[in-house]
């Protein structure tokens, strides 16, 4: 499996915005025939930092969804909610395996 582990700070007051953003294209992740998982996580002692844990069948699946129209919109419309460039770590799964 394919997965990727994105950091993510928004500016102070963006933080809803970013989450309603965010949803869609979470909601048109999981839609996806090569997503397992897809979790967006807000760090507890900090509000504006987010973290998005996105698991795929494999990299072509997440190839895939970076053509998507969600994904394409989500990233245009949070780009300006972002207090520093978002980082992606990208991997492989180690355990479970295979995921089911």
């Amino acid at each position: 499996m394919y997965a990727l582990f994105v950091r993510i700070r928004v500016v102070a007051g963006q933080a809803d915005a970013f989450l309603a953003l965010t949803r869609a294209n979470h909601l048109g992740a999981r839609a996806e025939p090569g997503n397992l998982r897809f979790d967006v996580l807000r760090d507890a002692a900090d509000p504006l930092r987010f973290y998005l844990y996105e698991v795929y069948l494999d990299q072509a699946a997440f190839t895939a969804h970076q053509q998507t129209a969600h994904y394409l919109a989500w990233k245009d419309a949070v780009a300006p909610l972002m207090a520093e460039p978002r980082q992606a770590e990208r991997m492989h799964t180690a355990l479970p395996e295979p995921w089911g």
